[in-house]
């Protein structure tokens, strides 16, 4: 049986946040959009061929102790393992994404908080496309937030889709069902997009935090900084100040050589 404690005070001191915290709707949404600014989504440790443990303690030790990013497994795991200890009711979901156009297997994982009844999804570990405030689980409403709008809705296949609004039209995100998610599902879930040669994750240096009013995003050699709908994009070098501009844009601090880094593609048309 794990010995884990969930330090709360290391973990609001990791993501900036001196609110007190209640189990109501404005506190999610504060620890919701602190962890949102201040972990970034990112790879890396894919890249260089790490493994990926999602047991509480690992995923504490890395995203808050030794101030990492992480993908879905460990980002909505952070948070899950934050309002549990905070007593919120919360519990994980799996999702397959979309973003394709063709659906993927449940790799995605997201969270399903119940707040005196009402029901919200909420995700950090989507990327670029994550959801920046918690999402009412309520079909057809349109969240606004800023520069971006979400909404649920129905899936006679797959449960519910979470959808982006992309001017005139509406992008499926990812799916998912109410169906109970145990650890092994979450285990199997973060095996495969961490260890696949399928898996998008294996094959790419991915690595995104929002700011306000907008994103920045890596992808490879190519860094997007879109704020207010107006992007700059620049590409990086094939050499150590990659892992110097890790560290400046995304607060990614790697014990790494630049060299273990290059069985991946470094270049965007690859």
């Amino acid at each position: 049986m794990s010995d884990f404690i969930f330090n709360k005070q290391e973990y609001l001191r990791r993501i900036n946040l001196e609110a007190p915290i209640s189990v109501n709707y404005e506190s999610l949404k504060a620890l919701h959009r602190a962890q949102h600014l201040s972990i970034p989504f990112e790879n890396i440790d894919i890249c260089l061929g790490k493994n990926i443990p999602i047991d509480a303690h690992s995923i504490f030790q890395k995203l808050v102790k030794h101030k990492r990013g992480g993908y879905c497994f460990e980002l909505n795991g952070l948070l899950l393992l934050a309002l549990q200890a905070y007593g919120f009711e919360v519990r994980p979901l799996l999702g397959r994404v979309h973003l394709t156009g063709e659906p993927g297997g449940r790799t995605h994982q997201a969270l399903l908080v119940t707040i005196d009844s009402q029901t919200w999804l909420v995700d950090v570990g989507f990327g670029a496309e994550s959801p920046t405030i918690p999402i009412p689980f309520v079909i057809n409403e349109v969240v606004r937030f800023e520069h971006r709008s979400f909404r649920l809705v129905s899936s006679e296949l797959f449960g519910y889709m979470l959808q982006s609004n992309q001017g005139d039209t509406w992008k499926n995100l990812y799916s998912f069902d109410l169906s109970p998610v145990l650890d092994i599902d979450l285990k199997l879930g973060n095996h495969f997009t961490s260890t696949s040669p399928d898996s998008f994750f294996i094959n790419a240096r991915i690595a995104a935090l929002p700011v306000p009013y907008g994103v920045l995003t890596l992808y490879n050699d190519r860094f997007k900084k879109v704020i207010n709908g107006k992007e700059e994009q620049i590409f990086l070098k094939d050499d150590a100040s990659y892992l110097s501009f890790l560290a400046e844009a995304f607060d990614i601090h790697l014990e790494a050589n630049y060299k273990d880094l290059e069985a991946i593609p470094f270049n965007s048309a690859m």
